[in-house]
């Protein structure tokens, strides 16, 4: 049991069913702001602050960083709602650490002064776990790249999984996929409708209910919600990532354009002509810049290509696939809602892979791996790639419709013949990831995997 990768900690595992129990419930917060949502970084977080003097929570604003801490912390200072705090800072910022300890420091970047503080302090304390810091955006400087090394580790929230929504039962777990344990046999139902609202609401915190007794964002008010989060982006947010001022309409325009090229390989000089003709045209600067923006503020999350020994002589394609960091944001940019998915079968099967790539990001964390996709010059493609190192590495096509498995199956057959496994070892999983229905194994060693069964 000590040796299994899907329970590092050693201890008796947790049933997949309780396993959701406990997402769904959730723990009453900490700090007294209503019912807290179990999220799959809690266990990351105390990991990390008993292993590193401080811990950097990043992630998108509104993914849930600050509620996350606050289960950890023993104080707090919040640095973008407390002015007095700021004045403070202003005097001396070595004043923002006092406190009982683990002490959370929120959104740090909006006194950057405070990294180096926080750099020294640890230096001169003992222990592990003194503070935890979050942040929403990375400072146009970026002083962190002066060495946290040894110091401080960086966590990465993103929005919500299926899982912690509640929406999966957890069954078929990605840490033991990778530890070569097979997919078992469960069933999933969730109908399209239920996916097309999934992909539109988003997995944002915000939109489930602020207590027990408060009922959850409707639909249709979540995804007006998340059209006013990108509007705030594109008028505010984007200006303040970085003093560059950028004209807000051309910034939506581009934001659009994300949406309608979400995951797939579109270059940026794609991204820049979609922009809708001659005269809405930006340059190759302004629209790496828009991108490099974006990235600062976490809300875009490029998924690498993987690049593995091939026993063939195809030549590997190096472009990163483009995702928001929740496929609702790719609808709200458009200002669609669940029915046009259903006008756009095409488009609506890439915002479910970028549902999928979320959540696969989110489980793959937590097991220590990474999440790639394949493409090489042949036009083979595998849709997403989870590197946890040799032999631990899992290949998965992602398709909405049940339909279209056993040509999954062949690329997914094809692509593991062409790996040079002596170097990157055997595959310990392939697998299809479908909308619903049931999950099994089938005789050629492909899973076949509900995305309502998936889990950590």
């Amino acid at each position: 049991m000590d040796n299994d990768p899907a329970n590092p900690e050693g201890t008796k595992p947790i049933p997949p069913r309780e396993i959701t129990r406990d997402f769904v419930i959730g723990v009453r917060s900490v700090f007294g702001h209503g019912v807290y949502r179990r999220r799959v970084a809690d266990r990351e977080l105390k990991r990390r602050l008993a292993r590193s003097d401080a811990v950097l929570v990043e992630g998108p604003r509104a993914s849930g960083k600050t509620s996350l801490a606050r289960q950890a912390a023993a104080s707090e200072v919040m640095l973008d709602a407390d002015p007095s705090a700021r004045r403070a800072a202003e005097v001396d910022p070595g004043l923002l650490l006092r406190g009982e300890t683990p002490r959370l420091i929120d959104e740090w970047q909006v006194v950057p002064e405070v990294w180096n503080h926080v750099r020294h302090a640890v230096d001169e304390r003992a222990g592990r776990g003194h503070f935890i810091l979050t942040g929403s955006a990375v400072p146009p400087d970026d002083i962190t790249r002066h060495s946290g090394a040894g110091r401080i580790t960086r966590l990465r929230l993103r929005p919500m999984s299926l899982l912690e929504l509640g929406r999966s039962t957890g069954e078929v777990s990605l840490a033991r996929l990778l530890a070569g344990s097979p997919a078992p046999s469960v069933a999933a139902e969730l109908s399209v409708e239920e996916i097309a609202e999934l992909v539109c609401v988003g997995g944002w915190p915000g939109h489930l209910g602020p207590s027990e007794e408060d009922p959850p964002l409707s639909p249709e008010d979540a995804i007006a919600e998340n059209r006013d989060y990108l509007g705030e982006i594109r008028r505010t947010d984007i200006q303040r990532v970085d003093g560059a001022r950028r004209d807000p309409a051309r910034v939506g325009r581009f934001l659009q354009s994300l949406g309608r090229n979400v995951a797939t390989c579109a270059s940026l000089a794609t991204l820049a002509a979609d922009l809708g003709g001659p005269d809405r045209n930006i340059d190759h600067h302004t629209a790496r810049s828009y991108m490099t923006a974006l990235e600062r503020l976490m809300i875009v999350e490029d998924q690498p290509p993987w690049a593995p020994h091939l026993r063939s002589r195809s030549r590997l394609r190096t472009a990163a696939k483009r995702h928001f960091v929740d496929p609702s944001l790719a609808v709200a940019a458009l200002s669609a809602a669940p029915g046009h998915l259903f006008r756009d079968f095409e488009w609506f099967g890439l915002l479910f892979e970028s549902l999928v790539v979320r959540d696969l990001r989110v489980y793959a964390q937590a097991a220590g791996a990474t999440v790639h996709h394949y493409r090489d010059n042949t036009g083979l493609e595998v849709d997403a790639v989870v590197d946890a190192g040799p032999g631990r590495w899992a290949a998965f096509e992602i398709k909405l419709g049940a339909g279209r498995i056993d040509r999954a199956v062949r690329s997914l057959l094809k692509f593991a013949g062409r790996v040079d496994t002596e170097r990157c070892g055997e595959p310990a999983a392939l697998g299809v990831i479908v909308g619903s229905g049931y999950g099994y194994t089938r005789p050629d060693g492909v899973a076949v995997i509900p995305v309502g069964a998936l889990g950590v």
